[in-house]
């Protein structure tokens, strides 16, 4: 394409009437790109080369093999930007309205076309189809801020759970290392949820976990549990999920527990496990022993060394920035 092309927008039609492809890629030559295809596996197929540059689906409803809604659907389940128009001489219209009604169609046009309506029936689909993509963006953009809030906001509610400004808070790197090397999700969709809604969700849920952490670190006070083997308390805590090497290293098979706190949805309660690994954590701090954790291909690498300086404001700063 040149230049002049690239800046037009990208249209898809698809009919396996040589004669209409020919047409409607003329009608539409000066405003916009049309691509053109023979059949749905045809069109498939170039949906997966050019899906997401695509501002317009328009397909023949009759054709050999499956039809024209077929398509449409399978369009609107992977690239729901992209807006969708079904055309057809025919008048059996039943699935047609049942599809726009859902959603999935955008608009029927009746074959044969008025060249003046169809230009203006494209027009208007390219300019809701640019509106989605802006919509989009701007809701990614949201979210990715809320999301930024919201583990800010876990992290500085670790940071107090972990007693901030003792040497207990030494256990937020090995937690909050560990949890990077599990990985958290980028926008979940519970981030949608209404703000006041979603921070007294999670203020109860971090209350729970404040409880859990604490019976549990009074457990291990008074159990008579010794700090002299770090990673047989890892294995007690994850069980069959946590190998233990020779060489004074081990390694955690199922790293997701390790981010559950942050990651999880507000009305999703903490596991038992995942209260047990915060409060071994503290509990090791305590008595200046720490888990250096790493990300390797079996799993998340676990190593008992001495514990670092309590975390700065800055140094939770940069934690905060990683996720």
């Amino acid at each position: 394409m040149n230049q002049a092309a690239n800046s037009l927008p990208v249209i898809l039609y698809v009919d396996d009437e040589p004669g209409a492809r020919k047409y409607f890629q003329r009608a539409l030559e000066d405003q916009a790109t049309v691509l053109t295809a023979a059949s749905v596996d045809e069109a498939k197929a170039l949906l997966e080369q050019h899906g997401e540059q695509l501002a317009v689906l328009v397909s023949d409803q009759r054709m050999p093999g499956a039809n024209g809604n077929a398509l449409l659907f399978h369009a609107w389940e992977r690239y729901p930007q992209t807006v969708r128009i079904l055309t057809t001489a025919y008048s059996e219209l039943a699935q047609t309205v049942e599809a726009i009604n859902q959603g999935r169609i955008h608009r029927y046009l009746p074959k044969p076309w008025d060249i003046t309506t169809l230009r203006l029936e494209i027009a208007q689909a390219v300019d809701l189809a640019r509106l989605r993509r802006r919509h989009d963006r701007l809701l990614g953009e949201k979210l990715a801020l809320r999301r930024r809030e919201v583990l800010g906001n876990r992290i500085g509610t670790l940071y107090a759970l972990c007693m901030a400004g003792t040497a207990e808070s030494a256990a937020l790197d090995a937690y909050l290392s560990g949890a990077l090397c599990a990985g958290v999700a980028a926008a979940p969709d519970w981030l949608m949820e209404d703000c006041a809604q979603l921070a007294g969700a999670d203020a109860f849920r971090a209350a729970a976990l404040a409880r859990a952490v604490r019976l549990y670190v009074e457990a291990l006070d008074t159990g008579g549990v010794s700090p002299a083997d770090p990673l047989a308390l890892v294995a007690d805590t994850f069980g069959t999920a946590f190998r233990r090497g020779a060489d004074g290293i081990g390694v955690l098979t199922e790293p997701g527990v390790l981010a559950e706190y942050l990651d999880c949805a507000p009305d999703a309660p903490v596991s038992p496990r995942h209260a047990r690994w915060l409060a071994l954590l503290v509990w090791l701090a305590r008595r200046d022993v720490t888990l250096r954790l790493t990300a390797s291909a079996d799993g998340v690498q676990c190593r008992p060394a001495r514990t670092a300086e309590p975390p700065t404001r800055a140094h939770l700063a940069s934690w905060i920035a990683r996720f």
